[in-house]
């Protein structure tokens, strides 16, 4: 999985063809956010604060499953 420059998260990934986000923050809890738009993954990269952009764009918005 890709590592991010963040204080907050770790790591994204994307599964285009499930629409699936996969996001691991810095304690290391993983989650998959469904239905997740692939402009939307293509932002998150690009965010100058990924954590800020979680908050805003991601949490709350799409059905998610934490990975164990």
């Amino acid at each position: 999985m890709p590592r991010v420059e963040s204080t907050a998260i770790r790591a994204i990934d994307y599964d285009a063809v499930s629409r699936t986000l996969y996001v691991v923050f810095i304690d290391g809890d993983g989650y998959a956010y469904f239905e997740v738009p692939p402009a939307l993954y293509a932002d998150f990269l690009r965010a100058e604060s990924k954590g800020r952009f979680f908050a805003e764009q991601v949490r709350d918005r799409f059905g998610y499953q934490q990975l164990t």
